[in-house]
């Protein structure tokens, strides 16, 4: 579909305005044919891959939308996938959208990724945990236009800085069935100014505001109570992440148990900020989380103290 700038006063937030079927990245194919097995890698290169333009806050959006090749279901389940990164450099390209949402795809889910506002070609200036998660946000309705998606089973993935907006989006939205962050700042309001981390961060923060308040509303330690008590979360982080201190994972840890939110917390030990070297251990506990309760809706798991 053409697009004009009435479009974007005619039709609501999530409104799928472009799709295009993209020929998956021989890069990742031959990755993916060396490291998985038959069985998996058969799904994998059987994703349908596209890349996609939308509507949020009047502004077009670009992203990805990664299917699998078979509907084992008349209505899927779904993951939003929270990228990381920023600039030219964090934005999503067909390679890295395969390595992500295509994964999960194979794994029998729709799954959809934001580029967010000013990077990957979309509209606006880029943000870093602002009117960026609105973005993030506005794919919920996307995928509740789609026929072929069940409204009532959709989860969040995120890393990094994309595992600090989807902690933002637990707490306005109780839509997520299960959510898992990797290596995400969880503690910005607690860590030093001259971190890698609390740097990034301060250089989306328009001028005047207060640095260490705007460090607060994106820390997850903060806010824990407000964060959906029917999501549970999945933490996971690197003990020899040098980008964000592990004691960001650790601290959310902490948070979630004193609110009695139902969560998992795994420090990788010697792992790095992207768990290099853990993943394919680390892809099979995020499978069987949004298996168990995205999937197959499982029940919650009990909090506070109980049992022996």
């Amino acid at each position: 579909m053409p697009l004009n700038n009435s479009i974007n006063k005619m039709y609501p937030d999530g409104s799928l305005v472009a799709s295009e079927r993209l020929p998956l990245p021989e890069s990742q194919l031959n990755l993916a044919r060396r490291s998985m097995s038959a069985e998996d890698y058969a799904r994998y290169s059987a994703v349908q891959l596209y890349a996609i333009t939308y509507l949020s806050g009047e502004k077009f959006i670009k992203g990805f939308m990664a299917l699998p090749s078979v509907a084992e279901e008349a209505l899927l389940p779904s993951l939003i996938f929270n990228r990381g990164g920023t600039g030219v450099r964090g934005a999503l390209t067909a390679e890295s959208a395969m390595n992500y949402a295509g994964l999960y795809a194979s794994w029998g889910y729709i799954c959809v990724a934001s580029q967010y506002r000013g990077q990957g070609g979309s509209e606006g200036i880029e943000e870093w945990g602002g009117r960026d998660v609105d973005d993030a946000l506005n794919l919920i309705p996307l995928l509740d236009l789609l026929n072929y998606a069940d409204k009532n089973r959709i989860g969040i993935i995120g890393g990094s800085r994309g595992g600090m907006m989807a902690l933002q989006m637990l707490a306005r939205t109780n839509r997520f069935r299960a959510a898992v962050t990797i290596g995400a700042p969880a503690a910005l309001h607690q860590g030093p100014a001259n971190s890698y981390i609390y740097k990034t961060f301060a250089k989306f923060i328009p001028e005047g505001q207060d640095l260490r308040e705007a460090a607060r509303a994106r820390s997850a330690t903060d806010f824990a109570a407000d964060i959906c008590k029917t999501t549970p979360l999945l933490v996971l982080h690197g003990t020899g992440d040098r980008r964000v201190d592990p004691m960001h994972g650790y601290k959310l840890g902490m948070a979630l148990q004193q609110c009695n939110h139902p969560y998992k917390l795994v420090m990788y030990d010697n792992a790095d900020h992207v768990l290099a070297g853990r993943r394919n251990e680390s892809n099979e506990e995020i499978r069987q989380w949004v298996d168990r309760y995205v999937k197959r809706r499982e029940a919650l798991p009990k909090t506070g103290p109980h049992g022996a």
